[in-house]
C-alpha cells in the first residue's frame, strides 16, 4: 500500500500540516440562529428517516484506523466513497457501516480530497504523504469509477521545479471542469494545479504574500472560474480559469472559520464545511461570486472536514483525527 505511518503519528502530523491550527476537536456548538432564507420550522430529526439514496441519517463505519478526510457520493453507482489518510485505500461505505475496498494502489500514500467524475467514469484523488518530512507528496490519482483500475498517476509536485530548502507540498482537494480539466489545491505551497485531458500538469495559479493562507477545498463554476477555500484565514477566492492572475477574494459577511471542504448543493448554493465551528454554511451570490451572503447554516457536533451531496441532502464526514481508533461517522446535516 505504499508509504504507511503509525496512526498516532499520521493524526498528529496531519493536524499540524494539512489543516492548520484550528483542527482540535471543538466542544459541541450551540445551534446558530436561523438565516432569513431558512424555513420557519426545522425539519424532523434526521435519524428518524432515510434520506435521498436510501441512506440513513448517520452511518458509523465498522472499524476505525483509516481516518477518512474526504467523502464523495458516486451518483453513477449510488454509493458513498471515502479516502483514507492512514491507509491510502479508497473505500465504499455501505448504509450499515460495512466497508469494501474499492481502490488499492501501491502508490497511494494518504488520500485526501476525492471527486467522482461520472461523465468520464473517473475517480479523482488528491494523493499526499510524507507528513512532517520535506518535501512531502502531491500527486493526482485517476481511477476508473466502475472498476477502480488506475488510469493515471500524475506528479503535481514536478510542476514546481526546485523547491526552497525545507519546503513541503500537500495535495489537498480536487475538482473537475465541464471539459474534463482537473484542478487540485496544495495546502503547503498555496498553489492550484491544473491537469489537462492528456494528464499534463501545470501550475494554474500561485498565491504569494497572503499571511496565514492554507488553500483547501475547491469547486468549479460552469461560468468558468474556481472558488477556493483559504482554511487559514476563512476566506474564499475566485479564480477565473482563462485569467488566473485576476484571482480575487470573495467579499463575505464574515470569515468562514475553519473553511475546509466546498461543495455545490442541489439549489446552487456553495456549502462550506467548517472543521472548527461545528456547522456547514450555505452561501449564495447574485454578482458572479464577487461577493456572497449566507443563505442558511446547519449545525453538527464534533469536527468534520468535507461533505458530499446526495440528492437534496448534505452528508459530512467525521474523521476523528485525535482518536484514530474511533469509528468514523458520515452524517446528514439539516439546514436551519
Amino acid at each position: 500500500m505504499g508509504i504507511r505511518y503509525s496512526l498516532l503519528t499520521v493524526a498528529g502530523a496531519f493536524l499540524l500540516t494539512a489543516c492548520g491550527s484550528e483542527m482540535a476537536e471543538p466542544p459541541a456548538p450551540e445551534a446558530p440562529p436561523a438565516a432569513d432564507e431558512a424555513p420557519a420550522e426545522a425539519a424532523p430529526p434526521a435519524a428518524e428517516t432515510d434520506g435521498d439514496g436510501g441512506l440513513p441519517a448517520r452511518i458509523v463505519a465498522e472499524r476505525g484506523g483509516f481516518i477518512p478526510e474526504g467523502v464523495e457520493y458516486d451518483m453513477a453507482n449510488g454509493r458513498l466513497l471515502t479516502g483514507s489518510i492512514a491507509e491510502g485505500t479508497i473505500f465504499e461505505i455501505h448504509a450499515d457501516g460495512s466497508m469494501t475496498a474499492f481502490v488499492s494502489d501501491p502508490d497511494l500514500g494518504a488520500t485526501i480530497g476525492i471527486e467522482a467524475d461520472e461523465p468520464r467514469d473517473r475517480l479523482l484523488v488528491a494523493n499526499s504523504g510524507g507528513f512532517g518530512e520535506a518535501p512531502g507528496q502531491a500527486m493526482l490519482g485517476v481511477f476508473s469509477l466502475t472498476t477502480g483500475e488506475r488510469i493515471a498517476m500524475v506528479d503535481l509536485m514536478a510542476t514546481l521545479g526546485e523547491l526552497p530548502d525545507g519546503a513541503t507540498v500537500f495535495a489537498n482537494d480536487v475538482t473537475v471542469a465541464d471539459d474534463g480539466t482537473v484542478y487540485a489545491t496544495d495546502t503547503r505551497m498555496n498553489v492550484v494545479y491544473e491537469v489537462d485531458g492528456d494528464y499534463n500538469a501545470s501550475v494554474m495559479h500561485a498565491f504569494e504574500g497572503v499571511e496565514g493562507m492554507a488553500l483547501n477545498g475547491l469547486v468549479h463554476h460552469p461560468d468558468g472560474y474556481l472558488l477556493v477555500a483559504d482554511l487559514g484565514n476563512g476566506g474564499i477566492y475566485r479564480i477565473p480559469v482563462d485569467d488566473p492572475v485576476a484571482a480575487s477574494e470573495v467579499a463575505l459577511p464574515e470569515p468562514m472559520a475553519g473553511a475546509d471542504g466546498l461543495v455545490w448543493d442541489s439549489a446552487g448554493n456553495l456549502v462550506v464545511v467548517s472543521n472548527s465551528s461545528g456547522m456547514i454554511t450555505a452561501l449564495q451570490s447574485d454578482d458572479g461570486w464577487a461577493s456572497a451572503t449566507i443563505a442558511a447554516v446547519g449545525p453538527y457536533e464534533g469536527q468534520a472536514t468535507t461533505g458530499a451531496v446526495v440528492g437534496d441532502d448534505i452528508y459530512i464526514v467525521h474523521p476523528f483525527f485525535q482518536d484514530p481508533e474511533a469509528l468514523p461517522i458520515i452524517e446528514r446535516v439539516t439546514f436551519q
